[in-house]
């Protein structure tokens, strides 16, 4: 009895060092030295501005590093707001990150864009097609429809363009306008178009606003489209908007693609660090429903573009490993 009594203690024992070691090896703590960054985010209608300014606020206050979120024209623009110098963090959609790396599509005349890095994967931003009219109830009835597909070139112009293809739809088969989230919605309030492709996270303040006005809907993607676009533009996968998002009367199914942070290659890995432990160490503080959808394992997923050395610090003190981009 007495062996056992002191094997178990062992046990105990062994046990409560091994979990003070795995407490040392995941802990995280904000960096001395930060420094005032401005954040590029969206429009003020959009899920980027509202959730950066959530998270540069707890930031603040909780790290060395200030951080500022300002509205912008979306991912391209946040982009070239980078390669200006004219902030050091941006919002970008994950496809719009990659074409930039590669010098593709929304950057192809001015080839590849390189002197940023990633910072982490936040969310997914589901492709919302958003009516008023009860009686557009798939992709192939915008055929002849008034559409806004989003800014020219913008990254949710593309978007719009890849859904439209999986249906046999071109640009030319719908009537296009080129238009923000926020004028998008006074569109479809005013009746001067019939649908707005909306590519945020849900819910989208400018979406919400509209259906506290009216009923809203949503259009649906089906299982057979949904893999044909995946075999030609494999970063979007299959996502469901609850019905409980804007009071639609079923959940919807669409695609999403990921939401994602990135710095100037030159930021310092402190004020990288000290954003991750801000966000990260604080999620039960963030006043946003985005919040909820955080995770290690997701910020820790992107694969077209290195990591900054600060956020790969940030991810090995949690237990995670992350390619780093190489200083040049």
């Amino acid at each position: 009895m007495k062996k056992t009594l002191k094997m178990l203690a062992l046990v105990m024992a062994l046990v409560m060092v091994f979990g003070c070691m795995g407490a040392v090896a995941f802990a995280a703590e904000a960096k001395e030295g930060g420094s005032a960054l401005n954040f590029t985010t969206g429009g003020d209608q959009g899920t980027y501005y509202g959730f950066g300014g959530v998270m540069a606020q707890k930031i603040g206050e909780v790290t060395s590093t200030s951080v500022t979120a300002i509205t912008s024209g979306g991912s391209q623009a946040n982009i070239y707001a980078l390669q200006d110098g004219d902030a050091e963090l941006a919002f970008v959609q994950s496809d719009v990150m990659a074409y930039a790396y590669n010098g593709e599509r929304l950057f192809e005349e001015d080839g590849a864009i390189t002197d940023f890095s990633t910072v982490g994967a936040l969310y997914m931003e589901q492709v919302q097609i958003v009516t008023l009219d009860p009686e557009i109830k798939t992709v192939a009835d915008l055929a002849g429809k008034k559409v806004s597909i989003g800014a020219a070139g913008s990254g949710v112009y593309f978007n719009a363009i890849d859904v439209l293809g999986a249906y046999g739809l071109t640009e030319e088969d719908i009537e296009p306008t080129y238009q923000s989230f926020g004028d998008s919605a006074e569109a479809l309030q005013d009746g001067q178009i019939d649908a707005a492709f909306v590519v945020a996270g849900a819910p989208t303040t400018a979406v919400t606003s509209l259906a506290a006005t009216s009923p809203v809907y949503l259009v649906s993607l089906d299982d057979e489209h949904i893999e044909a676009l995946q075999e030609t533009s494999p970063y979007y996968s299959k996502n469901v908007i609850s019905k409980d998002a804007y009071g639609t009367d079923d959940d919807v199914t669409t695609v999403a693609i990921g939401a994602v942070v990135i710095a100037r290659d030159d930021v310092s890995d402190a004020d990288v660090y000290n954003f991750l432990y801000g966000v990260f160490e604080n999620l039960d503080n963030l006043s946003h429903d985005k919040a909820k959808e955080l995770s290690l394992e997701f910020a820790t997923s992107v694969a077209d573009v290195p990591y900054h050395p600060g956020a790969a610090a940030y991810y090995a003190d949690k237990g995670f490993e992350v390619p780093v981009k190489e200083a040049e």
